[in-house]
């Protein structure tokens, strides 16, 4: 599935429903699809703030995949803003460039609390592409 919108925040809702809607297939418990929906929240948000800087004229593409296992999920949230200058930075937990606006600095150390796998690959000028992925099913599995 891919879905592409504009960078205005009433979208982060529609990008939340589309992936949840997408999963059902996979038959999640309301956990994984709470969990995969904040990753998604937190990363199409840090887009249209920090990538878009609030301008709505910018797009986003949020594609979803299935594994061939059939049991991990892939989500791929896609800007074309200005990119981050340094990754790692960014990824520390508190750090924001936005306090401005109470950004709490929380996004990517929330994604990668409810995904199991994170990837961030950005380049300034071009944007920032965020590549998660998460194993359903198994909490059920170690019941």
């Amino acid at each position: 599935m891919e879905v592409v919108f504009d960078s205005r925040s009433e979208n982060e809702g529609f990008a939340r429903v589309a992936v949840a809607a997408f999963m059902t297939q996979m038959d999640p418990v309301l956990e994984e699809v709470a969990d995969v929906k904040t990753a998604v929240s937190e990363a199409v948000t840090n887009s249209i703030i920090h990538g878009y800087e609030g301008r709505t004229s910018g797009k986003i593409t949020v594609w979803c995949g299935i594994e061939k296992d059939k049991k991990t999920i892939l989500v791929t949230v896609k800007d074309q803003g200005i990119g981050i200058e340094n990754v790692e930075q960014a990824m520390e937990p508190l750090y924001t460039t936005r306090p401005d606006m109470d950004r709490s600095g929380m996004g990517f150390a929330f994604m990668e609390a409810f995904m199991d796998e994170l990837q961030v690959i950005s380049k300034l000028g071009e944007g920032t592409t965020i590549i998660m992925s998460k194993e359903i099913g198994k909490a059920q599995a170690e019941e």
